[in-house]
């Protein structure tokens, strides 16, 4: 039988300093694959906040490049997101390993969008694991639904109507009623 490293040694890799950077990805990716199939892991995140993420796994981080004054060099500025946003040879290892730690039963990776809580439109941090999460496309709300509340957010920052701060806050706290908290849902 194959050795394999307990998820939550490979969970806790991933919320090193974000200054390893690929390095650090690559070594998680190896990690990841060492993982046999079947093999029975305990989960470290819990599913039970659905839909939100386990605030113990996946707290949300910043992107420090914006802020309210870089807005317009930056969230507002179509197309950033792409700038910034991490390759899916980073996120699927995280997906994969996500997966696991939460403890979904469903494990197909194509049933999961690997998002960002405090999404890349608000100026979430790209690659810091604590920001990501394996977020469902099945349920009452799913990723498809966020997606949505993620787009009025940014359009409400980058009209004037919403700080910055105030929007990330409301999506981190609880995405689901971030609308309502902001008071443009």
């Amino acid at each position: 039988m194959p050795k394999t490293r307990p998820a939550t040694s490979i969970r806790a890799l991933t919320r090193i300093s974000t200054a390893t950077g690929s390095a650090l990805a690559l070594t998680v990716s190896g990690l990841i694959l060492g993982v046999s199939a079947g093999t029975a892991h305990a989960s470290t995140c819990s599913h039970a906040f659905l839909p939100l993420p386990d605030p113990s796994c996946t707290p949300g981080a910043y992107n420090s490049a914006v802020t309210q004054s870089t807005i317009h060099s930056t969230i507002c500025v179509s197309g950033w997101t792409a700038t910034v946003r991490p390759p899916t040879s980073y996120t699927n290892p995280l997906k994969a390993q996500g997966i696991i730690d939460y403890g979904y039963s469903d494990t197909s990776m194509a049933d999961y969008e690997e998002d960002h809580l405090v999404p890349l439109e608000l100026g979430g941090s790209p690659r810091d694991p604590g920001n990501l999460w394996p977020e469902p496309y099945s349920g009452g709300q799913t990723a498809h639904t966020k997606d949505g509340t993620e787009t009025k957010l940014k359009n409400a920052v980058c009209n004037g109507t919403v700080t910055l701060s105030a929007a990330r806050s409301a999506i981190r706290t609880n995405w689901t009623t971030a609308l309502q908290v902001t008071g443009i849902g």
